[in-house]
Order: C-alpha cells, then sequence, then structure tokens
C-alpha cells in the first residue's frame, strides 16, 4: 500500500515537474506574428563602435532611418531592408561628426546615404544569421550579423510590434573609409567597426 502511495505521488509530483519545464518553454520563447512591419526610429537604435588610438573606443548612432520589417510564417523567409541618413551621424562630438561626414569618410554631398537588403536568414528566431548587402560610399558587400527575435507584442494604442536585435563587425577600409592619422601607439581610427541594430518596428492594429 505504501509502495502503491508513493508510486502515485511520484506520479503527480513527475507531471507537475512536466507541466511546468512546457509552461517555462512556453513562456521563454518569442511570440511570433507573421506580417509587414515599418522600422519605428523613435524606439530603435542603428549604432556603431570603433577603435581610437589603439586603447580606447567612440561610439555613436544614426538617428535618422527608416525601413522594413517582414516576418514570414516560415522564419528563413522573412526579411529585412533599411535606409540611413548618414548626414544624421552623432557621435557627441560635432566637430567630430562634420569630419566623419567630409569626404574624408562618408563624404556626405555624393553619398546621402547607407542601405541594408537582407538576402538570407538561417537559424532559429532566438539566434539566427541575418545576412545581406551592406552598401555604403557606393560600395555594397556582403555582411552576416548575429541576430535574436525579441517577440511581437500589442502597444496600448492596439498596434502590433516587433523587434529584434543584431549585431556585427565590418572593415571600414572595405567601403572606402579610409582616412587615418598615425600616433605613437598606432593608428588614430581603427579599421574593424562593430555595427548593433536595436529595431523595434510595428503596424496599425488590424481594422475590425
Amino acid at each position: 500500500m505504501a509502495q502503491s502511495v508513493k508510486g502515485i505521488l511520484g506520479g503527480f509530483i513527475g507531471s507537475l515537474l512536466t507541466v511546468g519545464l512546457v509552461a517555462t518553454a512556453q513562456a521563454g520563447a518569442a511570440k511570433f506574428e507573421a506580417g509587414s512591419y515599418d522600422i519605428d526610429p523613435m524606439h530603435s537604435k542603428v549604432g556603431f563602435e570603433v577603435p581610437h588610438l589603439v586603447i580606447s573606443t567612440v561610439e555613436g548612432a544614426f538617428r535618422k532611418y527608416d525601413g522594413k520589417l517582414v516576418l514570414d510564417q516560415k522564419f528563413e523567409k522573412s526579411s529585412v531592408e533599411a535606409n540611413i541618413e548618414i548626414g544624421s551621424i552623432d557621435t557627441g562630438v560635432a566637430k567630430r561628426d562634420d569630419h566623419l561626414k567630409s569626404p574624408d569618410f562618408f563624404d556626405v554631398a555624393k553619398f546621402p546615404k547607407m542601405s541594408f537588403k537582407s538576402s538570407a536568414i538561417s537559424g532559429k528566431p532566438e539566434s539566427f544569421k541575418l545576412t545581406g548587402d551592406l552598401t555604403i560610399k557606393g560600395i555594397t558587400k556582403k555582411v552576416t550579423f548575429d541576430a535574436k527575435y525579441l517577440g511581437t507584442v500589442v502597444d496600448g494604442y492596439g498596434n502590433q510590434k516587433a523587434a529584434f536585435d543584431a549585431k556585427t563587425k565590418i572593415n571600414r577600409k572595405d567601403f572606402g573609409l579610409t582616412w587615418n592619422a598615425m600616433v605613437e601607439a598606432g593608428p588614430t581610427v581603427g579599421d574593424e567597426v562593430t555595427l548593433s541594430l536595436r529595431i523595434q518596428a510595428g503596424r496599425p492594429a488590424p481594422k475590425k
């Protein structure tokens, strides 16, 4: 009898643990909602970080951009594209920003925008590779971001919101950004640039 009760209790506890694990997994999974979403610059960030004087880094961001995130029922068929206004570059120092906009770097007068258009997605929403064409100063190179889809929610106005984070590293010289100056420690500006995206995109609430 004692063993029977023990067996029943063991089975009951095992069932509770299974239910708990399933609930935890479901809670941890990012909600996925297919559809076309417009990137929301007010709640997104397109940032970069580049080595400075060998021993430190300079961070910055672009403040003006637009684009679209299309989530497909088959996640690997989803896509991302964006256009970024180079003139909106912001490193917190106006004189440095002006230099970055000059022909020494981005040459904004000739190349006012850079763009990204995805060509392939592989992996699962919680950890995937986002590959596409990045164009800067008229030069297009294929880059791959390490990315994570963060989920879909409905905001206080009934609009659908989707978000993801992505990061990659590029060599600025591959895109014609070659200016530099040497100091005792080495180059003033490093070649490897880290690009980071924190994107929120939205679409209007469905009409009833």
